[in-house]
């Protein structure tokens, strides 16, 4: 006498959840150029590392005489899984079944991933497709009444969701038609990634179209809108890219907040000399020039992943290493508004500025900020407010902080280049250029009776010009120890290798109390 039989039927009803929605549908899947949510799982974790949770749960059809005939699974899939080694949650929609939108018969498995990724304190991936809500029309009709969002039991999974941000690493990747909750669940993450075929919604064509906006998929919420909206963070053109993307933002963060990020070995010598950094700043403060070699050519070789590219683009943000050490980085862009904050640019600091916070990385500013973005459109996007929330979210920073001036450094904006009342550590470029208010511009308005009055007015205000520049040589400002350091360029990583060695033991890890849970 033994359990064989029910081992039996426990393996049948395992099989049943490896068909999915049926031979059909996955067909119709993979013809669509997308892999099943097992099959995503599968290449997003290390080899044979699942281990599934609630495999057999689902909607059985039973006989007259109460006989298993089949198991329509839960389109939900989740468990623990390695990725890079370390433990984490994997949960995933399963479009095959009923184009991934939950009901209340299985709205405990996406909550039961939360929990266990929150309770124990472990990195959450979240696979993506469909609307994953309380259930679609038809569910009106189904369950006999209408779901009332957040309603009696209905929220905990939103707490969770909220929490972890605060608390473990979360990945969201948008891998098909994303609507609804769906959407709601892609954004509220750390980092997310959406292919180029994909697309995401608060409310899908069809809804939309009775307001009067007939648009495909892609004209509502492309990869392009949402990424250029900041909806999402990264568009990639094919799912294994997705996957290595998800793999690649974990490798530079602690498992929680309640640990510090993983230092590597690194070969790379801190003390290399960059001899191109001594000219990768033109003369002309007319010529704009790339910062993206100068940020490769300071941290780690191949270490840097930027994030969030094509939102706030006068801003660059990303992951790098230093000797090995993890850091986030903020880098001006000159080839956006000058490098100037926009409002978008203000939103991406905030958010970053608050992620790094949260996961204890020192950040690295490589600054060339000529300050907040002027004119009408500044002014109807409420620039300074965003401003504001920005230096705000700089200030209540703990984590160190060095920063670079690459060049310019002017105005409020100009001000938040480092947190405000405590130490950090900033270095000058020969190159920088600062002041309250730029000299262009500033002088015809400053000095305009001295050039209404001159013989030849032109020559008048090169002159004056000429004067004010002497004094605005950062060398100006290092005698009256207004900037602590000018350096040469080539130096440049050196020093930040140190100051990665600096922060080190500064790191505390536990909860996050700045309220960094802004996704």
């Amino acid at each position: 006498m033994n359990w064989k039989p029910e081992l039996d039927e426990l393996a049948r009803r395992e099989a049943f959840a490896r068909e999915m929605g049926g031979v059909e549908k996955v067909k119709r899947q993979r013809d669509q150029g997308r892999l099943t949510v097992r099959e995503r799982i599968d290449r997003l974790i290390d080899a044979s590392s699942f281990h599934e949770i609630g495999a057999v749960s689902g909607i059985g059809e039973y006989d007259e005489h109460g006989e298993l005939q089949h198991v329509t699974p839960a389109n939900c899939v989740f468990g623990r899984a390695r990725v890079d080694g370390r433990t984490v949650v994997v949960v995933g929609d399963d479009f095959t079944v009923r184009g991934g939108s939950a009901d209340a018969s299985i709205s405990a498995k996406p909550l039961m991933a939360e929990e266990m990724a929150h309770d124990f304190r472990l990195p959450i991936i979240r696979i993506i497709e469909g609307s994953g809500g309380g259930g679609s029309v038809k569910t009106i009709e189904t369950k006999g009444a209408a779901n009332l969002p957040g309603g009696i039991g209905g929220n905990r999974w939103y707490r969770y969701t909220t929490e972890n941000l605060a608390r473990v690493p979360v990945v969201g990747l948008g891998l098909g038609s994303v609507a609804g909750l769906g959407a709601a669940r892609l954004a509220a993450s750390h980092y997310s990634v959406m292919t180029r075929d994909s697309a995401m919604f608060v409310a899908g064509p069809p809804v939309v179209k009775r307001l009067g906006q007939d648009l495909s998929k892609q004209e509502l919420g492309g990869a392009d809108i949402q990424t250029r909206a900041g909806g999402v963070d990264d568009a990639v053109d094919t799912e294994q890219e997705a996957f290595a993307r998800a793999r690649r933002f974990l490798s530079y963060l602690p498992s929680s907040v309640y640990e510090l990020p993983p230092t590597l070995p690194c070969a790379d010598d801190p003390e290399r000399c960059e001899e191109s950094l001594i000219k990768a700043v033109p003369r002309s403060r007319r010529q704009v020039y790339k910062m993206r070699p100068i940020i490769e050519a300071v941290v780690d070789k191949g270490s840097f992943f930027e994030m969030n590219a094509n939102f706030g683009r006068p801003i660059i943000v990303g992951m790098a290493r230093l000797e090995g050490r993890a850091v986030l980085v903020l880098a001006s862009d000159p080839f956006h508004y000058g490098g100037s904050w926009t409002a978008d640019a203000c939103q991406k600091v905030v958010r970053w500025v608050d992620f790094a916070e949260t996961f204890h990385l020192p950040i690295v500013y490589l600054m060339d900020c000529p300050g907040f973005m002027i004119g009408l459109e500044a002014e109807k996007a409420a620039t300074i407010r965003h401003g504001v929330r920005a230096m705000a979210a700089v200030n209540q920073t703990t984590v160190p902080w060095c920063t670079v001036i690459i060049r310019n450094s002017f105005g409020v904006a100009g001000v938040v280049h480092q947190p405000a009342d405590r130490f950090s550590i900033r270095y000058a470029w020969p190159s920088a250029y600062w002041g309250s208010l730029p000299l262009e511009g500033g002088i015809e308005a400053a000095y305009r009776a001295d050039i209404d009055a001159a013989e030849d007015p032109a020559a008048k205000l090169k002159e004056i010009e000429e004067r004010l520049n002497k004094l605005r040589s950062p060398f100006r400002s290092a005698e009256k120890f207004w900037v602590e350091e000018i350096i040469d360029p080539r130096k440049t990583r050196s020093l930040l290798c140190e100051f990665a060695r600096l922060a080190e033991p500064l790191r505390t890890p536990g909860l996050a109390t700045n309220m960094a849970i802004r996704p």
